[in-house]
């Protein structure tokens, strides 16, 4: 800057450019102006220069981030239903449509290793991604626990090869809508098992995400403490599926936030679906889960959850649209809700 400003003031010197300058009101003569001067005048030259040289941030930025939202099969299912059409059997087209919702990715419940190897071609073919995967287990009986994890190690590694990172289970219960609940032996032999199935997909790269519904938070919700408390969070994270907590509590906000309290820092993913009084919207809107304070307190405490779209049809559900507009509506109130976990 020193050299510039000598440079500068030689050539003023030279040319007489400098014949007048201003300082507090004061006119200046060529004689009276000095080095200090002079340098005063380069750095606010170049500032200027600088700023009609440099485009400003926000265009030089790039594209805006956009947060991803994927979609889980189950909703579509729900959908196709109630408009007397089977989502599975004309599955190119029916993710052609999920693509046209404008979903960025899908979670598709797999059975084995020999259906990710169907699904994975199609969803690159409409440009969905697959980070998750839902995965059925039985994991409460010994014998059976030990297939479900052959099965599922197997699922992981296929679905790995397609940029899958997170494996979501929810372990079955004893009868699917039945009361029947697991008996101690059976939480602590589940509880294990768990941990010894996420111990081992950590060590393929792979994360592994406890998912639940209803069912798991009778008697004081211990099944779904204790898979959370009896685990390490290095082998087993969790997919808080919001609006199944706060169903199973009795329809509780206080319930879900003490949740996100507890276990919070191993969230890895939500399932995220409203409701009205406790029936299903048609459309992820405002409603009962207060969804904004829920991404309000994730952001503070650092997590930043992979998104899974489930808004869901059931009896009582308003049906005033079909399925790709309800999702259509659904992601773009989501984009705008969950816009702080873009990355």
């Amino acid at each position: 800057m020193e050299e510039n400003a000598a440079a500068v003031c030689a050539n003023a010197r030279r040319t007489g450019l400098m014949e007048m300058g201003h300082e507090k009101g004061r006119v200046m003569e060529k004689k009276d102006l000095t080095r200090r001067d002079v340098l005063r005048m380069v750095t606010a030259t170049s500032g200027v220069l600088l700023a009609e040289s440099t485009p400003l941030r926000s265009e030089a930025a790039g594209p805006k981030k956009r947060v991803h939202i994927a979609g889980n099969q189950y909703p579509w299912f729900t959908y196709y239903r109630r408009e007397k059409r089977d989502f599975s059997a004309t599955r190119d087209e029916s993710l052609a449509e999920v693509a046209k919702s404008g979903l960025d990715g899908f979670e598709p419940g797999v059975q084995s290793a020999d259906s990710i190897t169907k699904i994975a071609p199609l969803l690159k073919r409409h440009g969905l991604q697959m980070r998750s995967i839902y995965v059925g287990s039985v994991l409460h009986e010994p014998d059976q626990a030990e297939k479900s994890i052959r099965e599922m190690l197997a699922i992981a590694e296929k679905a790995k090869s397609f940029g899958t990172e997170i494996i979501v289970t929810n372990p079955s219960p004893i009868r699917w809508g039945g009361q029947a609940v697991k008996t101690d032996e059976q939480l602590v032999f589940q509880a294990k098992t768990l941990d010894r199935l996420g111990a081992e997909l950590r060590r393929r790269g792979l994360t592994l995400a406890y998912h639940n519904h209803d069912i798991e938070l009778r008697n004081a919700a211990r099944e779904f403490h204790h898979m959370l408390l009896a685990t390490d969070p290095a082998h087993l994270s969790l997919c808080l599926d919001c609006h199944w907590i706060y169903r199973g509590s009795g329809n509780s906000n206080v319930a879900l936030f003490d949740v996100l309290k507890l276990y919070g820092s191993r969230i890895v993913e939500l399932h995220v679906r409203q409701s009205r009084d406790g029936i299903w919207t048609e459309v992820f809107s405002e409603g009962d889960i207060d969804y904004p304070a829920i991404v309000r307190y994730l952001k503070q405490i650092r997590v930043i959850p992979h998104v899974v779209l489930e808004q869901a049809v059931e009896k009582g559900t308003p049906h005033t649209m079909d399925g790709l507009a309800a999702h259509r509506r659904s992601i773009e109130y989501a984009r705008k809700v969950f816009a702080p976990f873009a990355r």
